[in-house]
């Protein structure tokens, strides 16, 4: 009897240590590298400008992702695109994460990462290489920054993040401050129905009109509705605002805009493909002005076109861009571009 109990014992065993090296034997480390590319032709109708028409890239991302274990992934990407003194074409480092994927229902990530302020509009919008979501064009927020974020599965339809960042962005280190950014957001999905609230706030030291230093505080609101009727049609709201300054990491006393984006796509078939978008920029006055604080760069956007994509990972899109100013002195801008897209 002995014997036979310890012959079960050592079968148990031995089954349990099969079974463990199957599920190593199961994942193996793995890499894959990846890039992309903004590529297009614009003419500009605008009377007066000097800059008549021309050839551009404007982005492209390189980068590798690598699997370095069950539930673990390290991702580095690299940005090449305009530099604020003057290049063309500088590299930043747009990405660089390690992602843990904690249970089914937790993520974490930390490092260079991507923020969730408008990742959901965005991939609904699905043009980014025509033109970029409404907080990002308009100085709302960063598409990546320096911190640590976590995403929440609280249901089949409700899901959270919640992050804490320097709030610089991606092309700066944290300032002399040393604040840091705050965020959270809620998002609902179920069928073909988006909706998501997001909130972030940072502080600032600036001097008041008394000439003493104070903390100021400047924070971003974002909403977004969206609804896919079909596998044909899809339409997105948008409601913005950042409040006390006049970008997300340029803190300014009372310097508030807000913003309404409303866009919309109707696919015929896996290659063609109509859209439109209409953008509002506005801002307050300030107490002994008269007119808006960003009235120069307030106004009306228009986006139509037409998008084709001939085989996977190449899109290229005809479209028409109408800015309308607020500012009477200030002519409209109207442009033709012809888009591409192209990536591995």
């Amino acid at each position: 009897m002995r014997l036979k109990n310890l012959f079960l014992a050592l079968l148990v065993i031995a089954a349990s240590l099969n079974t463990v090296a199957q599920e190593k034997a199961e994942f193996k480390p793995s890499g894959k590298v990846n890039g992309k590319v903004f590529f297009n032709y614009n003419y500009d109708m605008t009377g007066g400008e000097d800059k008549e028409s021309g050839f551009e890239i404007k982005r492209a991302y390189f980068g590798y992702d690598y699997n370095i274990a069950k539930g673990l992934k390290a991702s580095i990407t690299l940005d090449v695109g305009k530099n604020e003194g003057g290049s063309d074409y500088t590299a930043y480092l747009k990405k660089a994460q390690l992602e843990w994927k904690a249970s089914s229902s937790v993520k974490v990530a930390l490092g260079m990462i991507g923020t969730i302020q408008f990742k959901e509009q965005e991939k609904f919008w699905g043009y980014r290489y025509i033109l970029k979501s409404f907080n990002d064009q308009y100085g709302f927020g960063a598409s990546a920054d320096l911190g640590i974020k976590a995403n929440f599965k609280l249901n089949d339809a409700f899901s959270a993040n919640a992050f804490i960042m320097n709030g610089e962005g991606y092309k700066k280190v944290q300032d002399e401050d040393g604040k840091q950014k705050f965020g959270a957001s809620l998002i609902y999905k179920n069928k073909g129905l988006i909706a998501k609230v997001y909130a972030d706030a940072t502080s600032a030291k600036v001097i008041n009109e008394s000439g003493n230093e104070e903390d100021l505080t400047v924070s971003a609101l974002a909403t977004f509705i969206g609804y896919k009727f079909s596998d044909k049609f899809r339409l997105a709201a948008e409601y913005n605002q950042l409040m006390n300054g006049t970008k997300y990491s340029k803190v300014a006393d009372n310097h508030d805009l807000e913003g309404l984006s409303f866009y919309s796509t109707y696919t015929f078939d896996k290659k063609w493909e109509v859209f439109g978008r209409y953008d509002h920029l506005t801002s307050n006055t300030l107490e002994g002005e008269t007119e808006k604080w960003n009235l120069s760069k307030n106004g009306d956007a228009i986006t139509t076109g037409v998008q084709y994509a001939p085989a996977n990972g190449v899109k290229m899109a005809f479209n028409y861009r109408n800015f309308a100013h607020k500012d009477s002195s200030k002519e409209d801008q109207s442009q033709v571009y012809v888009n591409f897209e192209f990536k591995f």
